[in-house]
């Protein structure tokens, strides 16, 4: 299949390293006409700067940028390929920001977190497509398939909640690991010493219901100990963490009590 890949980011970086051995990408589009890690051989995909460009052989385009972007760039590209398929890859957004310009449209979205610095693991990771036409639909099966062995078929409305837990299981918990980070650096204590317990927490997420592993003095009512932690807190002036602790552990105890 000749792909085009619009975006330069994470995303789109990642896609075109797993698609390259077994599609023919034929353009990259990038406005700053830069992509990292393109190697300047025979076989590498044309980089293009101007949309206007992008090949009328192409089969499959896909819009690999941010969200809030996808409803600009839809217009352009289906104007210079207005019967290809086109799809876009975000957890957040509707597949009607394309059809509202282009109705052979498409969502083909995986549910991961990228780094340029990291390798994806493509067999594991879930994707989810969508497609306007069934035909449609079954080329992004099969692309999907070539991939990972987790493929669904999701509306947009099921991908958006998705997304929005993702938000809580991934970024939030991410954010989480940062603020632990803050304070042990404070006293210069080693992070890694978390390791442990982190790995151990993610694990029994995946093989229990996090409510039934929900442990801490706020799950226990522990006054005395949620009292000196606002308190170190308090005097350490980090009132951002502070205020996340005092959040979270009300959330928890609420959850608990009502449980």
């Amino acid at each position: 299949m000749k792909i085009s890949i619009i975006g330069a980011g994470r995303v789109a970086y990642h896609l075109f390293q797993v698609l390259k051995d077994q599609h023919e990408i034929i353009q990259i589009f990038s406005r700053t006409g830069k992509f990292h890690g393109l190697s300047a051989d025979q076989n590498a995909p044309q980089i293009i700067s101007d949309l206007n460009l992008l090949s009328s052989e192409t089969e499959l385009c896909i819009i690999a940028v941010s969200d809030q972007a996808i409803s600009d760039i839809i217009v352009p590209i289906h104007q210079v390929l207005p019967d290809t398929l086109i799809v876009h890859t975000s957890g957040s957004t509707h597949i009607s920001r394309l059809t509202a310009v282009h109705q052979r449209a498409g969502v083909f979205y995986p549910l991961q977190t990228f780094s340029v610095e990291r390798t994806v693991d493509w067999s594991s990771t879930p994707l989810f497509v969508e497609a306007t036409y069934p035909e449609d639909q079954q080329c992004l099966t099969a692309l999907a398939e070539s991939l990972s062995q987790r493929v669904y078929a999701y509306t947009s409305e099921q991908r958006l909640s998705l997304h929005l837990a993702a938000v809580f299981a991934c970024n939030f918990s991410n954010y989480c690991y940062d603020m632990a980070k803050q304070i042990v650096d404070a006293r210069q204590v080693d992070f890694s010493l978390l390791y442990p317990l982190i790995n151990e927490t993610a694990q029994k997420a995946q093989q229990a219901d996090p409510q039934l592993m929900q442990t801490g003095p706020a799950m226990r009512g522990d006054m005395n100990i949620l009292e000196m932690h606002q308190r170190m807190l308090n005097q350490s002036e980090r009132k951002d963490l502070s205020d996340v602790y005092q959040l979270l552990s009300g959330q928890i105890k609420e959850r608990h009590t009502a449980s």
